[in-house]
């Protein structure tokens, strides 16, 4: 991870507002983890985490679920807020270039 960046200031003003959906999700749902992605034509997914006894997801696997489901070709960006344990190898892999941050519990960004 790198250095940490302000949470309100993001090269890419579209970051900004996955941040802003990210956050909001979480303090709305009492989540442990809530992730925003963007796919490549503009469209946005928010997901929290899921745990029952039979599916276990964290955020960051939930959202992409949902954008496939929704037959996606790309991710431009995700953000994901709350506990920093995401599997963000599954966006790396559909999409190499996309930008990944989290946010923890303090505000802090790091590119993930």
């Amino acid at each position: 991870m790198s250095n940490p960046i302000s949470a309100n200031h993001f090269d890419n003003p579209e970051d900004q507002k996955l941040a802003t959906l990210a956050t909001s999700t979480l303090a709305r749902s009492g989540a442990k983890q809530a992730a925003a992605l963007r796919d490549s034509t503009g469209r946005t997914y928010v997901a929290i985490n899921v745990e029952s006894p039979e599916l276990k997801l964290d955020a960051v696997e939930a959202v992409f679920v949902v954008a496939l489901a929704s037959q996606i070709s790309g991710i431009e960006g995700v953000v994901y807020a709350g506990l920093p344990e995401g599997k963000v190898s599954v966006i790396k892999q559909h999409s190499p270039l996309a930008a990944l941050f989290h946010i923890d519990a303090s505000g802090s960004v790091t590119r993930a």
